[in-house]
């Protein structure tokens, strides 16, 4: 097991669990780049690097099991496997109603999913995982409800920090994170600083984001650096967009594949520039029940699917 019980995953992500439909409406790295304008990104500090390194070796020695890389499922071939896989986890309030329990009973099922799938994508060499957790929109919201899935993602990365470190995972975190609360901007600055290094997986959880929000952001930064004389307007051209993107914290930005549960069909506002020669899946499944049978069958469709890119 990648993460412990004790230990549960980020509730960023459960952030998006608040809802039946995603977070974005709907669903991790917030390019601290477009807080850069808003709050200096400080070196992590000697005396938290220490925090963070003991934490690791804490909670390692209380960790009972680690990710190991495991022989991948017959049918699945390693070298047509998604390098970016995209998730719209929809259907968390609905799963409660439906078994007539609380809707955070709902919320703690989808945490346990998406634990799962981290664990899979680890395993079967997935490099990088991006999740909508907490939309633009979703600040319409009340107030208390929002006030909430702050709280819980602050928790969560304080709870998780130690295994990432342990387990070679990279976090980043993307949105328009001067709208956050301090304390939690200055904990992603810190989480992201710490693990900017690990190799072996990376999640991109989306907070605060939207699509039309990440292209908006990009050419105001172009638009800044051409006012500047940085760069002339004719120089602006797909490839100059895309370095301004939130995505520009990973080595993949464009999933090759999105996935999105609960019986909508729809991209609701999330990655649309990255999204344009994403292959799409989506299943009737609610996100708590979505597991490693249907993630699965979501990876054999998408090694079956001829990917011409407009050829």
């Amino acid at each position: 097991m990648l993460f412990s019980p004790q230990f549960p995953l980020l509730p960023i992500i459960t952030a998006q669990f608040l809802q039946s439909k995603p977070l974005l409406v709907v669903p991790l790295h917030y390019r601290l780049k477009k807080l850069n304008s808003h709050v200096p990104k400080p070196p992590l500090c000697s005396t938290m690097e220490h925090a963070l390194t003991r934490q690791g070796k804490i909670e390692g020695e209380a960790f009972t099991g680690r990710v190991e890389d495991q022989t991948l499922p017959l049918g699945l071939q390693p070298e047509t496997l998604p390098r970016h896989v995209a998730l719209i986890m929809d259907g968390n309030r609905r799963w409660a109603r439906m078994r007539d329990l609380p809707v955070g009973s709902g919320y703690e099922a989808g945490v346990r999913s998406l634990r799962k799938i981290v664990e899979l994508c680890c395993q079967w060499g997935i490099k990088v995982l991006s999740v909508f957790a907490f939309s633009t929109e979703n600040w319409f919201r009340p107030k208390v409800e929002v006030e909430l899935l702050m709280s819980l993602f602050e928790r969560g990365m304080q709870e998780d920090m130690g295994i990432f470190l342990r387990e070679n995972i990279r976090i980043s975190v993307i949105g328009d994170l001067a709208k956050l609360p301090k304390a939690l901007q200055e904990l992603i600055i810190n989480l992201e600083e710490a693990t900017k290094n690990n190799t072996r997986f990376q999640l991109i959880v989306a907070v605060s984001y939207s699509g039309h929000y990440d292209v908006v952001q990009a050419c105001q930064r172009l638009a800044l650096k051409a006012k500047c004389g940085l760069i002339e307007p004719s120089d602006i051209d797909a490839s100059l967009i895309e370095q301004e993107l939130e995505t520009k914290c990973t080595e993949f930005p464009c999933p090759d594949l999105l996935i999105r549960t609960g019986g909508e069909f729809r991209v609701s506002n999330f990655m649309l520039w990255q999204l344009a020669y994403a292959e799409l899946f989506f299943v009737q499944s609610l996100w708590p029940d979505f597991g490693e049978a249907e993630f699965l069958k979501a990876l054999l469709a998408f090694q079956k699917r001829q990917r011409r890119y407009g050829g």
